[in-house]
């Protein structure tokens, strides 16, 4: 089954981004979407052709989470941005937020924090499904550090792309953006 790019053309124009930035990361998000598929080919293909023993196999099955990934939290962060309202302090996301945290502003400060942590990678909102817990984690690489069966509430992107282009090495005022454009409707969606 092939993976098509989605259409976030309705960012372009969000504030604190640039069209140039927004474009760029759109066309970066398309070369994910396209390398899963051309993994997931050859891959097919070379298990087809009992080829599965090869080294080149091996490399490539690796090589697929971290574009399987790439693509996937790139949706994740599209969807939740483009928003223009506050979260509702009285819904199931923010209510969990104090009970996991304490309140919104501590949860909103220690994702903020793990954001503007030296390095490149994602923030990453998660629910663990087994206890409602949520925590902020940040992941190194796309296909490194996961929670395994946790559920990503709100993606931040911080790499170089998300930001460079807009605003250099001010990774702060970036953010102070991105928490302007949460979409928090759709954030509150993904809660279990």
């Amino acid at each position: 089954m092939a993976y098509a790019a989605k259409d976030y053309g309705r960012l372009v124009g969000m504030e604190g981004f640039s069209e140039t930035l927004i474009k760029n990361h759109f066309t970066l998000y398309g070369g994910y979407v396209t390398n899963t598929n051309k993994l997931s080919d050859i891959l097919a293909q070379m298990l087809k052709d009992d080829k599965a023993a090869a080294p080149e196999y091996a490399e490539l099955k690796r090589r697929f989470g971290w574009e399987f990934n790439g693509m996937r939290l790139h949706e994740y962060y599209f969807e939740n941005l483009g928003g223009k309202g506050e979260i509702n302090k009285e819904g199931a996301l923010a209510k969990k937020m104090a009970e996991c945290f304490g309140s919104y502003e501590a949860w909103e400060k220690d994702f903020r924090a793990t954001g503007a942590m030296r390095g490149v990678g994602w923030v990453v909102l998660y629910q663990d499904p087994s206890n409602g817990c949520l925590m902020n984690v940040w992941i190194n690489e796309h296909d490194v550090a996961h929670l395994a069966g946790c559920n990503p509430l709100l993606i931040m992107d911080v790499f170089e792309h998300a930001f460079m282009i807009d605003y250099g090495l001010k990774r702060p005022d970036y953010i102070a953006a991105f928490f302007k454009n949460i979409d928090w409707k759709a954030v509150e969606a993904r809660v279990k």
